[in-house]
């Protein structure tokens, strides 16, 4: 392995603007933070909303009451259609289906009928 590839790595103390004082190690020296972790809003639970001419207000006011949706009892597709089949019922299917499906069974039945008409005469 090659020697003195790797730079220095001391001890750096880090300093933030609210007084905060720790050691870590550094390639660069000590470090002079605005803002860490004892002081910013979001860790500590400080958060602020900035509620740039009263939006917020504005929004509240507007869907305090508005009326909410009405709520269906939420049952899985798949149980239900277990449940009717296990019943007996039969499954809703359109009318339109049933009839292109057997359009298409009585199109294949006269072509097959055809081709063996047109075998039997050769």
């Amino acid at each position: 392995m090659r020697e003195n590839v790797h730079p220095a790595y001391p001890t750096a103390k880090v300093h933030c603007a609210c007084g905060a004082t720790w050691e870590t190690r550094s390639t660069g020296g000590d470090l002079h933070l605005d803002i860490c972790s004892n002081c910013h809003p979001f860790f500590t639970g400080k958060q602020k909303l900035l509620d740039t001419q009263g939006r917020i207000d504005r929004f509240n006011k507007k869907y305090a009451n508005a009326p909410k949706a009405p709520t269906k009892p939420k049952t899985p597709p798949a149980e239900t259609k277990k449940a009717a089949v296990a019943k007996g019922e039969k499954t809703a299917r359109p009318k339109a289906e049933k009839a292109a499906k057997a359009a298409k069974v009585e199109k294949a039945v006269k072509a097959a009928e055809a081709a063996e008409a047109e075998a039997s005469k050769e």
